[in-house]
């Protein structure tokens, strides 16, 4: 027993260094789990909502305006052509001139039917003698029927020849004015008054009535008359605009239209519509408009080309700026604005354009919210932090 007292020591202190291990170890475990628990992992913070501009789409009365290309007469437009055959003698006016109605333009050589008409007066002469002749016969043969001299079969045979003679003398006098007339062809003159055009055909040139070829064009342009063409559903829009049960009771109410030229400039006096066609083109599905133009300078010639801008009035439309549509597979969209102030893409349908904006037909109405601008960033159901824009959607009035 003695030889074990000297490991009692020993053996406690063993004993405590294992007590405080283990608790070394339970309050190290404690430690890593209230770390563990106390810090979870974290990853980046979201970023804030997209501030971007939005508006109210307001209704106003708008016009819009559309330009149709237009092909330009003159009033009168007319091929001057010879009316009878034969070699043209001289030309009596230039290449662009001005001349009056009733002014010689063309001289074709008259001989020969100058002696045409002398030979139909000869002709009428002859016939007015053999008139003479028969009724001398027949004051001959009067008295001797009366006293029964000859018989009455005589008389009547003169009568007769009378009647025939009288008849040759008519024809033989409208000989003599056919033959004045086509004399008279021989000056081709002005019907109107007007410009000249290209002259093909020079001094000497054989001319004849069925030339393919005129010897002119001649063209009336004091007032022009310009000719546009609308396609079926602008044609229904067109009639839905303008009060009017009739086409003419329509153009009384249409108002001045504006001619723009090749070069984009407008023709400084307006035009009024005067025409409607009375069918469609069955092969370009179009009926035909005119709108007459006053062109006392001249300034516009036949042949020329330009376009019709077209006003048209919508009342109470709706009117979205182009920047704030988005065009995807031939459609386009805008983004609304909903209820905690997700985005929604919404598709609209167009029926016209004025200025920067597009005129909406139906998609969105009035008092609808739209995202302005950055729309080629949004997506379906977005949130965004929207900003008042300070102008309206729709402005009344706006011109193109």
């Amino acid at each position: 027993m003695k030889s074990l007292q000297p490991l009692h020591p020993l053996l406690n202190s063993v004993k405590y260094f294992n007590g405080v291990k283990s608790l070394l170890t339970i309050s190290l475990l404690s430690i890593i789990l209230i770390s563990c628990k106390s810090s979870p992992q974290q990853g980046p913070a979201a970023p804030p909502p997209p501030a971007l501009p939005v508006s109210a789409i307001i209704a106003a009365n708008e016009t819009t305006f559309v330009d149709y290309p237009a092909s330009i007469q003159g009033a009168v437009d007319i091929d001057v052509r010879p009316q009878v055959s034969g070699y043209l003698q001289s030309v009596l006016v230039n290449e662009g001139a001005y001349v009056t109605a009733g002014q010689t333009l063309f001289k074709i050589n008259e001989n020969p039917f100058r002696e045409a008409l002398n030979n139909a007066k000869a002709s009428l002469h002859a016939a007015e003698a053999a008139v003479l002749n028969a009724q001398l016969e027949v004051d001959k043969l009067s008295p001797l029927v009366q006293n029964k001299v000859v018989s009455d079969i005589q008389l009547k045979t003169a009568k007769t020849a009378l009647k025939i003679a009288q008849a040759n003398a008519e024809q033989a006098k409208a000989g003599v004015a056919s033959a004045q007339i086509n004399l008279g062809y021989t000056n081709v003159k002005a019907t109107v008054s007007g410009y000249i055009g290209r002259i093909p055909l020079k001094q000497g040139s054989l001319v004849s009535p069925t030339d393919q070829v005129a010897l002119t064009q001649l063209s009336d342009i004091h007032e022009v008359h310009v000719y546009f063409s609308l396609a079926e559903n602008d044609f229904n829009n067109f009639n839905a605009n303008y009060p009017g049960k009739t086409p003419a009771d329509r153009i009384k109410h249409l108002p001045a239209v504006e001619l723009l030229l090749s070069d984009n400039t407008i023709y400084p006096v307006k035009g009024k519509i005067d025409m409607i066609d009375g069918q469609f083109d069955k092969n370009t599905g179009a009926i035909t408009l005119r709108a007459s133009f006053p062109n006392a300078n001249g300034v516009l010639r036949s042949g020329n080309t330009g376009k019709i801008h077209l006003g048209l009035q919508h009342n109470d439309a709706i009117l979205v700026p182009q920047s704030a549509t988005v065009e995807m597979q031939d459609k386009v969209f805008v983004f609304t604005v909903g209820d905690s102030s997700k985005v929604k893409k919404q598709a609209i349908s167009i029926v016209g354009k004025t200025g920067e904006n597009y005129l909406v037909k139906d998609g969105v109405k009035a008092g609808d919210q739209i995202v302005l601008s950055g729309v080629d960033k949004l997506q379906e159901g977005m949130v965004i932090q929207p900003q008042k824009a300070a102008d309206k959607v729709a402005v009344a009035n706006t011109k193109k």
